[in-house]
This record gives C-alpha cells, structure tokens and sequence, in this order.
C-alpha cells in the first residue's frame, strides 16, 4: 500500500528494510547490503531514508553489490536521491561495511573506476581505513588562488583568508550553480599553514615533507556545506600543492620538486584525515591516498 505525505510530498510504501549508519570525520552515510541485487529504491526512497527528520539521515546512501571482476562494487547516491559521483570517505566507511560483512579484500569499482582498500586497524565500531583515489591530472587555474579538478568528482578550490568565519553557505551556493561550471560543483573553501618566514613561502615540498591545511566543502547534490567530503579533501590538498609549487617556482625561481612522496594532514569539521600523495611533475598526480576512521554509528529496520 502506498501513501504520500503531502505537507513534503515525501512517497513513503509500506516496506521494510534493514540498513546500516556509518560515519567518516563526519561525513555519514546509509549502507544496505545489496550483494543479492534485490534493492532497487527509487529518488523518493532514498531521500526519506537520508531525509534527517523523516528518515535515518545521512549526506548519502551507498549499495555494497556483488562484482564479477572485483571483490565487491560501490554505487553512491547524494541525499537528493539521485545517483552521485565518487564520495571518499564513503568508498572508505563501504569498506570498513565489507570488513563487518565478513569480507577479506577490498578492491573494488566506483563510478569513477577502480579503488583499493586497506583496513590497518580493524574493530566493530571504529576502524582505521585508507583508499586509494584516481590519478589526477588536468588541473586548472580558476583563479591566481583557485583551481578546478576532478578526484572521482568535479571540485573548485578556493583559497582563503579566515576560514572559521568564512560565508561557506552562500559563498558554496555561488560557485556550486555557477555558468562556468555546466553540470555543477562541489566548492571547497581551504586555508593553509602557509609557513611564512622573512624570505617568504617556506612550506618544505621537498620528498618526504608534510603540509598542513584546513577545509570547509559545500557539496553538490547535498546542497549544503557537510562535515567533511573525502574526494574535495583530496582535492584541496592536491591544489595546495599545487599553490605552493606554482609559488615556489615564482618566487625563489627554481624548478617544480617532482618526483616527491607528500603527506598531507587535513582538518574539516568533523574531525582530521590524512591524503598522502606522489608528484610525478607537469601536474600530474597518483599513488593517492585517503584515510583515517571509519565509524560504525548503527544498525536498524525503518519501514519505507
């Protein structure tokens, strides 16, 4: 039997389902076990099971489905109800789900292509993951203090002054529907440790070295700002390199360092991450790596 809602024109049938609540730095997700590929929710449901007061709430849903060629697959939805791009910190919790579900290895496809995942530290509530990205390349200048790239998702980064007071809100809505951008974006507002000293930009980028940053992201298909987002974290920490590099090479007139392992430590609201990267040089990006804690929130029935 179905009924509607008329006051939010949320379509609810008479159903039931289990499903599972993970959470990265924040960033949280519905899970359902879909290895038998009897789920088959519709835009309607899978708004009201991320709607948070009608529903479990969450930025996303994600199907853990069998793979003929891999060891699971990873289908994504934002909470509007239509299928996304690749979400980081959802492939890591997917994963952290799969460890639960008993399953040993963790290579797996997403919309954006192949991922491995590690498990370093595991346990039935938190366990410590890391995945990795796609090779990024084809980063654009936006701006002197801005660049555009895809992680497995679409991602402007802008740097900025005052990060804790920044208008991420309206700000994010700006550039998230803005023309030059057809299709959309996620938007990443990031200030750096920059590492200023008298003789100027002193942030190291030899190998081996470690920056620091902070970020706040506006997502698309979210359309508000979330407490963390994997894939815009990795992206903000590739074009702060990609900042500091250009700055390096300007001011102090050396060439770019590349071939360089850089480690990146990131805090978003919800908590930090790490994105550990390889700098091949001509901008171009791979070895990349997303991790810290995947976290078990819970485990219900909800009646859709």
């Amino acid at each position: 039997m179905e009924t509607f809602l008329r006051g939010n024109n949320i379509k609810q049938i008479e159903m039931k389902l289990k499903v599972s609540k993970y959470q990265g730095a924040g960033n949280d997700f519905v899970i359902l076990d879909n290895r038998d590929g009897l789920a088959n929710l519709s835009r309607e449901q899978i708004k009201l099971l991320c709607d948070r007061r009608f529903g479990v709430g969450a930025d996303g849903l994600m199907y853990l489905n069998a793979s003929n060629k891999y060891d699971f697959s990873m289908k994504y939805f934002n909470s509007d109800g239509n299928e996304g791009t690749m979400c980081g910190n959802g492939g890591r919790c997917l994963v952290a789900f799969a460890a639960h579900k008993g399953i040993k290895k963790y290579r797996f496809d997403a919309i954006d292509g192949e991922h491995i995942g590690k498990v370093y530290k595991y346990s039935p509530s938190v366990s410590d993951v890391e995945i990795r990205m796609i090779d990024v390349h084809g980063i654009k200048e936006h701006s002197p203090k801005s660049f555009y790239l895809n992680t497995g998702s679409p991602h402007l980064v802008i740097f900025v002054d005052n990060l804790k007071d920044y208008d991420v809100d309206n700000n994010g809505k700006l550039w998230r529907h803005h023309p030059v951008f057809p299709g959309g974006t996620n938007v990443n507002f990031v200030q750096g440790n920059w590492g200023k000293d008298s003789s100027g930009w002193s942030q190291s980028l030899e190998p081996g070295s470690s920056l620091e940053l902070s970020v706040r992201t506006y997502e698309l298909g979210v359309e508000a700002e979330t407490f963390a987002c994997g894939t815009g974290i990795t992206a903000s920490a590739i074009a702060y390199h990609r900042l500091l590099n250009k700055n390096y090479i300007t001011r102090f007139g050396k060439e770019e360092f590349y071939p360089a392992d850089i480690k990146t430590r990131v805090k978003a609201i919800g908590g930090d991450l790490e994105v550990n990267f390889r700098y091949l040089g001509n901008e171009k990006y791979s070895d990349i790596f997303l991790r810290r804690p995947a976290t078990f929130v819970f485990e219900c029935e909800i009646n859709i």
